[in-house]
């Protein structure tokens, strides 16, 4: 049995404005002839879907034309559980119609822990995996607030209600194992942050709780799981040292801070028992495949001088691709390109780290880049004050700064006092939270 674990695809998300369907529809495209090479038999999706609660028509029709092909292929299910980027009503509405196509949606907690099991058959309509579906749980599904409760107390019962969540899901599983009266592999799947995960700048990871970290250990998942295919950290890797409890990582990078990380989905595979073998529900291998890199990504920093440099070799990297052929020769020469591919062009992000005040920079920047296949999405001097910024050219705007940036402008703009900011913050924190639990397509 092959199983082809992906998470956090972030349908519909941009890039400082930037538009990114037709690269999002040519990840799909290889993740969807991947299936198909590999012979894959079951494929799950561990959340953040996509990038917003209202995702755009064009971005729901990816998303569905992904599912009709892979289930049109030898694939025989994939399972999709909800991320704290998805609106768990917009996931959840059409699961009657793709439970039909073998495609299992989970987008929300259910009402008991047995809902979210699901068995899997083969081909022969025998019991092949036993996935216990967990999609991000909110707080509402983990604890009940009271009044005056403590950080502390907050982050214990968080802590304690995942806890009894996975314990409830686990002996569900166990009991349906014993019903099927053989072994057969149990896969557990969650959206939640592991204590130690790696998280790069700008990935755009959002926290989980307001107030309250909530990662979890390695010991929260059963020894009954034989694989735990979670979502939420984009950079792929393991939770606490253990091969079969892991993040598979955004397949596409979500911010400059990854433009240099490689991407990958993770291969599980289960060999059957041979001979006199004892049968084993632990897989025999996990393997990374690679992600090709859809959009090339780059970004440059330090002094002008540094700059300057990075900026000349990367424009012998990307050149301008050749003129295109006059109206006659282009009719006559079948192999010309109606438009350079996607992708073709490099998107650049350039960090200024210099001492000295330069008002010039966009207009360096552009003519190092003029004659070059390089995008420029962003110029930023992270190193300078806000004074200086005033006085530069470099200019803030919305695209360039998260909520958080803004909301610590407002606090600047309006001179609040020192010893009052931590409060608001806290107070923008909650009402931000709450925004983003808001489930939009709720009734």
């Amino acid at each position: 049995m092959k199983l082809l674990h992906t998470s956090d695809w972030h349908l519909g998300r941009n890039l400082f404005g930037r538009r990114r369907h037709e690269e999002f529809a040519a990840w799909l495209d290889w993740l969807a002839g991947t299936v198909e090479r590999e012979a894959i038999d079951v494929l799950l999706v561990a959340g953040d879907v996509f990038d917003t609660g209202t995702p755009s028509n064009a971005t729901q029709a990816l998303y569905y034309r992904f599912l009709h092909r892979v289930a049109a292929a030898r694939c025989r299910h994939a399972v999709v559980i909800a991320g704290n980027h998805d609106s768990p009503s917009l996931l959840d509405a059409p699961r009657e119609l793709l439970q039909a196509l073998q495609v299992h949606v989970v987008g929300q907690a259910r009402a008991s822990a047995e809902q979210e099991v699901l068995t899997l058959h083969d081909a022969q309509g025998q019991a092949q995996l036993i996935v216990c579906a967990v999609p991000y749980l909110r707080e509402r599904d983990l604890r009940s607030a009271e009044p005056g409760e403590s950080p502390q107390d907050k982050e214990r019962k968080l802590l304690q209600g995942l806890a009894e969540h996975y314990a409830a899901v686990a002996q569900a599983a166990l009991a349906r194992r014993a019903a099927l009266g053989r072994p057969v592999p149990i896969v557990a799947m969650g959206h939640l942050f592991a204590s130690g995960g790696q998280t790069l700048d700008g990935d755009g990871v959002r926290d989980l709780y307001v107030g309250s970290l909530a990662q979890v250990g390695a010991d929260l998942f059963s020894p009954a799981f034989d694989y735990v295919a979670l979502g939420h950290l984009h950079v792929p890797q393991t939770v606490g040292g253990q091969a079969h409890i892991r993040y598979s990582g955004a397949p596409l990078a979500m911010g400059f801070g990854e433009a240099a990380h490689s991407k990958s989905v993770c291969l599980v595979q289960w060999a059957s028992a041979g001979g006199d073998a004892p049968p084993s529900t632990a897989p025999s291998a996990i393997t990374l495949l690679p992600v090709p890199r859809f959009q090339p990504l780059a970004r440059v920093r330090g002094d002008w001088p540094a700059i300057a440099q990075q900026l000349q070799a990367l424009g012998a990297q990307h050149p301008l691709p050749a003129p295109r052929p006059a109206p006659a020769q282009q009719a006559a020469d079948t192999t010309a390109d109606a438009e350079a591919p996607p992708g073709a062009r490099l998107w650049l992000e350039v960090l200024y780290e210099g001492q000295e005040l330069l008002p010039d920079l966009r207009q360096r920047v552009a003519a190092a880049t003029a004659d070059a296949a390089i995008d420029v999405l962003r110029i930023a001097q992270p190193r300078l004050s806000a004074q200086l910024l005033a006085h530069s050219q470099a200019d803030e705007n919305l695209q360039t700064l998260d909520v958080h940036e803004v909301f610590e402008r407002c606090l600047a703009a309006h001179h609040i006092p020192d010893a009052q900011r931590a409060a608001l913050r806290q107070t923008y924190a909650q009402a931000l939270h709450e925004l983003q639990q808001a489930d939009p397509q709720a009734q």
